[in-house]
C-alpha cells in the first residue's frame, strides 16, 4: 500500500475512533430507546486499525518492504 493511501486511512481510522468514543461516552437517553450501534466496539476496532496503519507507516518511512 502506498504512503498517501496509508496516511489517508490512518486519518480516517483516527477520526472514526474519536467520533465513536464521543458517541459511546454519551449518557443513555431512555426516551429515545436503546442504542443500536455498538459505539465502544467500533472505537476499539478503529483504534486497533489505526495502530496497525501507524506501524505500516513507520515501516514505509524506514524503507522496509
Amino acid at each position: 500500500m502506498s504512503g498517501p493511501m496509508t496516511f489517508a486511512l490512518l486519518i480516517a481510522a483516527l477520526a472514526l475512533a474519536g467520533f465513536s468514543g464521543w458517541r459511546g461516552a454519551r449518557e443513555p437517553d431512555p426516551l429515545r430507546g436503546p442504542r443500536l450501534v455498538p459505539w465502544r466496539f467500533l472505537m476499539l476496532l478503529s483504534a486497533a486499525l489505526a495502530l496497525l496503519l501507524l506501524i505500516h507507516a513507520a515501516r514505509l518511512a524506514v524503507g522496509a518492504e
